[in-house]
């Protein structure tokens, strides 16, 4: 049978990609024509070109199939216009589910983000139902995702669609070729051009690991609702020491006050929007939300689903490890 997954040239969908096909599904990809394709190579796929705001793509893409795993998504830090991240990450995602409605696709699994849950201010790890609002969204990704999922409540409810909804935390791993903000900083910190720190917290995750918790949720989900794919709870702090330790570097010890980097970001995006070509390190939008620990707990997942993430130096080694391979460092 036939499963078509989105976003399948990106770093979380070529995981489920071929997650998928070891399950002994053919898969057929939605790829935009200007896409960067290595991730796809040496995978026998069915490739359909165009993207989430082309209605002739999508009907294309899910006509004959059985599931469809959308985890494509317009996912930057650095957005200075909005619009066609919300056309592709709101839009989109509704036009895909109703599109998949239409010809009868039997099971959808949409690929949310932790970033649309609430927080707990005492830094405890917070889940599928931690309360959160469009206006503690930071920034127009978090808005995009939160706004999207609603879309996808909204169709479950209204059209009875058979949607699962997974909330991955902070993927790390082989294949982030663009990379992802989180890889751009575990680069940074392998290449040693990471000094000093933040006072901040991420719940790391491997990205297979992510993609596992996509077929659980495919196989034993229900229906509309949420599931956290998350790993373990590590200060940014721990991260760069882990990543320092498995290159060979001393690790950072200067924590920067969040004051201090503000100003910072504001002047990398000031130039950033000079120089059209290069974004920027540091954002402000991305200093706002390292304000946040972001701690996140999978009991869900793991009680419901039966997912059993690994740990996050083995995430964090094979990242390195890749993009040592292929150059990055």
């Amino acid at each position: 049978m036939t499963v078509l997954v989105t976003g399948a040239t990106g770093f979380v969908g070529a995981a489920v990609a071929r997650r998928v096909m070891a399950a002994g599904d053919a898969v057929r990809v939605l790829a935009r024509a200007s896409s960067d394709r290595r991730n796809l190579d040496g995978l026998d796929v069915d490739l359909v070109e165009g993207d989430l705001t082309d209605p002739t793509a999508l009907k294309q893409a899910v006509n004959g199939c059985k599931s469809v795993f959308h985890v494509a998504a317009d996912y930057r830090i650095w957005c200075p216009d909005p619009g066609p991240m919300m056309a592709a990450n709101v839009d989109g995602t509704r036009n895909l589910m109703l599109a998949a409605g239409d010809a009868g696709v039997g099971r959808i699994v949409y690929t949310s983000s932790v970033a649309v849950l609430g927080l707990n201010d005492d830094r405890s790890p917070a889940d599928e139902d931690t309360p959160s609002r469009l206006e503690d969204m930071i920034g127009p990704y978090k808005q995009s995702k939160f706004l999207a999922e609603a879309e996808v409540r909204t169709l479950v409810e209204e059209r009875d669609l058979p949607i699962v909804i997974v909330n991955p935390s902070t993927p790390i791993g082989p294949r982030d070729i663009k990379p992802t903000p989180t890889g751009r900083l575990i680069v940074e910190a392998a290449a040693g051009r990471m000094p000093a720190y933040v006072d901040t917290g991420l719940n790391v995750v491997h990205v297979n690991d992510v993609a596992e918790g996509h077929w659980l949720a495919h196989e034993r989900g229900q229906a509309g609702r949420r599931y956290i794919l998350g790993g373990e709870n590590m200060s940014l702090q721990s991260i760069l020491g882990d990543v320092a330790k498995l290159v060979g570097r001393k690790p950072p010890k200067v924590r920067l006050p969040h004051g201090l980097v503000m100003p910072i970001a504001y002047l990398s995006e000031a130039f950033a929007r000079l120089n059209r070509e290069r974004e920027p390190m540091t954002t402000v939008d991305g200093v706002r939300m390292a304000r946040k620990w972001m701690f996140f707990s999978s009991a869900r997942a793991e009680s419901e689903l039966g997912y059993r993430p690994g740990k996050a130096i083995d995430a964090l080694r094979d990242a390195v490890t890749w993009f040592g391979e292929h150059g990055y460092l």
